[in-house]
This record gives C-alpha cells, structure tokens and sequence, in this order.
C-alpha cells in the first residue's frame, strides 16, 4: 500500500506542476511523464496551454479520472477558458467502453457545455468542437446510442471542416470507431484507420492517433496491421495504464501470450496509482480489467496458480469502482477459470451476481457470463433442471439488453444461450438438433464484434463445436472446427489440445503430434494440467516433425 501512495502521490505532483506552472513553449510541449505528443491551441489563458494539452492527452488515454480533474482545475485557474468546460464534459462518457454515463453525468455534461457556450469560445474552431460535445449532451438527444450517433455526425462535421486538423481528425476517427455496426463488418475499422495513419505521417507520437490506431485493428483480419504503431503505445506513455494495457488487444489475436502477461502486469499496477471516483476512493476499474486479460493469458498457458493468483487478488481488492467493466471482469475470471480447466463443479457453484453493491440489474451481459459457465457445469455434471434454469436466466438477461437498446451485448448473450441450450440438447441424446445450435452461436459469433471489455468469447463457439462433434464422435469434422477456431483465437491451450485429440482420433498421428507439440512448447514448466502430461505421452510415442 505504501508504495501505491507513493506511485499516487508522484503522480499528483508531475500534474500539480504542469498545471501550477502553466508554462508554454514554442513546440508542442513533453509532459514530465511522456504522455506522447499533443498540440491543441485554444483561445484561453496563454499560460493555460501546456496544462490544456496535457489535459487532452490525457483523455486521449481514456485516463478520464485524472482527464477531467486536469480540465476543471485549467476551468478554476483560467476562469474565461471555455475549452476547459469542453474538456469536462467530453470526460464524462466513454465511447468504446461499455459504461453508460449516469443521468447525473449527463446534466453536468450538459451543464459544463452550456457553460461553455456563454463563454462564447471565440474561434469557429472551438465552436465546432464544442458543438461535438452539444450532440452527445443535449437532454434531446435521445437515448445512448441516439446520443453516440449525433457524436458521430457532430466530429464528422467538424473533420470536413477542419481538413488537416490533426485533434478534428483524432476524434472523428474515435466517433466513427464508435459507431461501428453490432452486426459485424471492417468498414468503419478500415474508415478510422485510414484516417489516423493520416495524422501518424504527421505526429508518430500523438496519442489518440497511435491508441485509435490500435482500436482500430482491434477486428478479424485487421490484428497484423501497423505492428510498429501498436508498440509504440508501450514507449509514447510507459506509466500510463491504459497505454500498457491497450496494446494488449491485439497481442492477444495473435496468440502472443508472454507480452500479454508483461504488459498486463504493468498495467494492473499502474491502475492503482490513478483513483476514481469524485474523491479517487475507488480503484478504478482499469485493474480488473488488466487483470482479465493476464488471467485470461496465464490459462493459455496452463499457468493455473498464476491465474488463480491474479484472480485472488482481485477477488480480495477492496473499493472497486462499482462500474460495468468492474462487473464483468468479476463474473467473466471466475467463469474462465472454471472453464477453461473444465472444472464444471466449480462452474456449476458460481455466484449469479459477484461483487457486493454492483448494480447488477444494470448489467445483463455480466450476469450472463457467470449463468453459462453455471449451466455448463450443470449440464457436464448431469443437473438438466439446473442447466433449464441458467439458459431461461440467459434468455432473460438477452431480452434486457435489447429493451436497453444494447444489441451489441444482446448478441454475446444470446450466443451464450444457443451454446448451452446446444449441451443440453446433447445431453438429452438430441444430436441433430445440437449441432444446430451450435453452429448457428458460430455463424452469430462470427459475426459479431468482439466487444473491448473482454479479450475473447467466454470459449469460442467454434471451439465448442468441436468438442460437441468429438461427443459425437466425428472427429475429422471435429478437426476441422478447431481449426476454425485457432486461426480466430490463435494458440488457446484447449483449441490446440481439441485439435490434437481430434487428429488422434482421426488416425492422423502426425498433425496430432504437431499439436501436442505447440501444446507442450507453450505450457510453462511444471503446469498442472493432466492435458499436458497427455502430450508429452503422445510425443514419446509418435514424434513426428510438423507436417
């Protein structure tokens, strides 16, 4: 604790000083902690700009606690600066999150772009800019997605405006990304990162730039795009947590474990140095959040006690912020834990709603998470009634997310349920009608974005599918599908052990070893799985070089 303190007390005081200063220079000005590299002139206060543009990168990290305490002290010190009102409200909702402002956040936004307003900012520049803010706040706006929408229109507006300027075209890469269709599809994706590799030939070091970039190639066939640009987030802001995590999206498409763990490390650690909350008395849901996903990498590698480590520890964290992502990540580690080392016991015996205080009727797709892995551990341990029951609870958090207008989370939900209504129909010896279902959850999945709360499917469906074809004992078409799955998902420990066994069965000794084989390469030392062990039995017998 005492060196958390310190880590939050430093970084106070790197931004009390830029703030207390309001010194400017001539060229865009380097944060004392590298933040990269932002130059946005506003008409205010001129000592006011090195703290402005600080503030700006800073949102552009998503660090919005520390973003929008940045913006409202330039407002108290530089009480004319309209920008500084501007800066508040754009803090105040999280585009390709999945948290919701809550109406209080909405009427202060609105309060602070009124505010800006009477200001009158005197540029059309920042006219257009708070007009981007306008959209999303106007108590007319509508609901969430209505709000996001005229966003989009809004910073588009402003793009075409402004041709060449570089922040019009940062957050107009960010609305579009936002605005990506819940059905699926690269164009919005390939749209914003045309744009933002604009800005990069410009700025290499902007921040939104290099972080929308990564967003952006955070898709199916995009995960290979502008590798250089997705490291360079790790050097443009290494104490930033959002900059370490961030990159870790697409190392995870790529299967890339041990950079996963390194940098998700790094960010857990560095998410407790930046409170939230009015009074910074949450710790901000940035840290379940890296810890997801180095949980998520250490089942990969059948490293289970440092899953269950990392798990503990947040488990056993105190004052998380009571957000959605806070919820998911406390319903989605203990679900993968269970399921990925198939411990439907452990699965079974779920809580419905972890995490005490957490407004769960507000999150269905949190909840849904943890009623699949109790189904499937219902199922896989022969309890049908309770399997009924986690996939009518499913049905239900489903149609919540629709009346919520979030189709997106609909979607994952209702791939949930096809998936364990396909176990049950499997377990009832209804094998036609099994395979079904589950290929309709792949073609949905397939379909379907992977949401940036989560680093993959809860298990893919496609990976399922290959399991419920070796039940049924088809394993060439069971091979089939786990290779399916691993050129989505590359190097999951189970798509490879399925692969495996599915060549085994299959009578082709040889591309089974070359999966046992990548399977024991990747597993760490001393793992405890029996799979591993598994592998290595196999290998002493058909040790075959890769086909």
């Amino acid at each position: 604790m005492t060196s958390e303190r310190a880590r939050t007390s430093a970084r106070s005081a790197v931004l009390a000083a830029v703030l207390g200063s309001f010194c400017c220079t001539a060229e865009p000005p380097a944060a004392p902690e590298s933040l990269g590299t932002v130059d946005f002139p506003v008409s205010c206060d001129p000592e006011a700009q090195a703290a402005f543009n600080l503030a700006v990168a800073l949102l552009h990290h998503m660090t919005y606690p520390e973003a929008r305490r940045a913006f409202e002290e330039i407002a108290d010190r530089s009480p004319d600066c309209a920008m500084a009102h501007w800066g508040v409200a754009m803090t105040l909702f999280q585009p390709l999150w999945p948290t919701r402002p809550s109406d209080a956040d909405l009427r202060l936004g609105w309060e602070e772009v009124q505010r800006a307003n009477e200001l009158v900012p005197p540029t059309s520049r920042e006219r257009l800019f708070v007009a981007m803010a306008e959209a999303f706040f106007r108590p007319d706006a509508g609901d969430y997605w209505s709000r996001i929408t005229g966003w989009e229109a809004a910073a588009r507006a402003a793009h075409e405006a402004l041709p060449g300027d570089v922040e019009a075209a940062a957050f107009y890469a960010l609305a579009h990304l936002a605005t990506a269709p819940a059905t699926g599809g690269t164009e919005h994706h390939d749209a914003a990162a045309a744009v933002l590799l604009g800005i990069l030939g410009e700025q290499p070091s902007h921040p939104g730039a290099v972080h929308y970039t990564v967003h952006a190639n955070d898709a199916p066939g995009r995960e290979r795009e502008s590798l250089e640009v997705v490291r360079r987030y790790l050097e443009i802001a290494p104490r930033n947590p959002h900059a370490l995590h961030m990159p870790t999206h697409i190392f995870v498409r790529l299967g890339d474990w041990s950079d996963v763990i390194e940098w998700n490390v790094s960010a857990a650690e560095a998410a407790l140095a930046h409170p939230a909350g009015e009074r910074g008395q949450w710790v901000w849901d940035e840290f379940p959040h890296a810890t997801e996903y180095l949980v998520y990498a250490h089942l990969q590698l059948g490293d289970d006690d440092a899953a269950h480590r990392a798990m503990t520890r947040l488990q056993e964290t105190s004052e998380l912020q009571p957000s959605f992502k806070t919820a998911f990540h406390l319903s989605s580690i203990p679900a993968r834990y269970a399921l990925e080392r198939r411990d439907w016991s452990q699965a079974s015996a779920l809580p419905a709603r972890p995490g005490a205080g957490l407004p769960w009727d507000r999150f269905p797709w949190p909840e849904a998470v943890t009623w699949f892995a109790r189904g499937l551990g219902t199922i896989h341990g022969g309890d049908r009634p309770g399997a009924g029951e986690a996939e009518e609870r499913l049905a239900a958090l489903r149609e919540a997310a629709r009346r919520a207008g979030e189709d997106l989370f609909a979607r994952h939900i209702e791939i949930l349920r096809l998936e364990l209504a396909a176990w049950m129909a499997e377990s009832e010896g209804r094998a036609d009608e099994a395979l079904e279902l589950m290929r309709a959850a792949v073609a949905i999945e397939a379909e379907t974005p992977k949401h940036a709360v989560t680093p993959a499917p809860t298990l893919p469906a496609a990976e399922q599918l290959g399991d419920l074809l070796m039940e049924l004992d088809r394993p060439a078409e069971a091979l089939e599908s786990y290779l399916a799955s691993l050129a989505a998902t590359p190097g999951r420990f189970n798509g490879l052990l399925g692969a495996a066994r599915a060549a085994e069965a299959a009578g082709d000794t040889a591309v089974a070893a070359a999966y046992y084989r990548q399977l024991r390469e990747r597993a760490v030392p001393g793992s405890p799985r029996p799979e591993v062990a598994e592998a290595d039995s196999f290998l002493a017998r058909y040790d075959h070089p890769d086909p």
